[in-house]
């Protein structure tokens, strides 16, 4: 069943994913979400092999996702050891996934990146703003925007 992405929120059901390898970015995304109104679960993934174990539950990951928990993913492109793309690439392939939605929150705005990311399934492709008071700006409407959009239940095991 679809509900709206707010009233997950203020229940605390959606958990946000952010797989970005840049610390300052991290932080300025995290703030920025805050600052919003966002108060959901936060878990921040250092690179893409990181957030694919912890989607599929990998053994040895340090934590799994929870069947049964909604889960939206901000998924940067240039990262370490398995880039955004083929993150994408994937999550998308796992059927108990394939419902996820999937932000892209990168400075890459090459048109063929961005076809390419639609066309793998990418719910949203947002550039990131080099000046740092446009990027805050960015994800202050990023913010509000989750707080309106519909995300569907994802109910599979891991």
């Amino acid at each position: 069943m679809i509900q709206t992405l707010m009233e997950k929120l203020a229940k605390s059901e959606v958990t946000i994913l952010i797989a970005e390898d840049d610390d300052g970015h991290a932080e300025l995304i995290v703030d920025n979400l805050r600052e919003a109104g966002l108060t959901n679960a936060i878990i921040r993934f250092r690179d893409g092999q990181e957030v694919l174990d912890f989607l599929t539950g990998e053994p040895g990951a340090p934590e799994t996702r929870q069947s049964g928990t909604a889960y939206l993913l901000l998924l940067d492109i240039r990262m370490p050891r398995v880039d955004g793309v083929e993150v994408l690439r994937r999550v998308k392939a796992v059927p108990e996934l394939h419902k996820m939605p999937v932000i892209m929150l990168t400075t890459t705005d090459d048109p063929r990146e961005v076809q390419n990311c639609y066309e793998l399934g990418c719910s949203c492709y947002i550039t990131k703003p080099v000046d740092y008071d446009r990027f805050s700006e960015m994800l202050h409407r990023l913010g509000l925007f989750l707080m309106v959009v519909q995300v569907p239940d994802i109910n599979g095991k891991a």
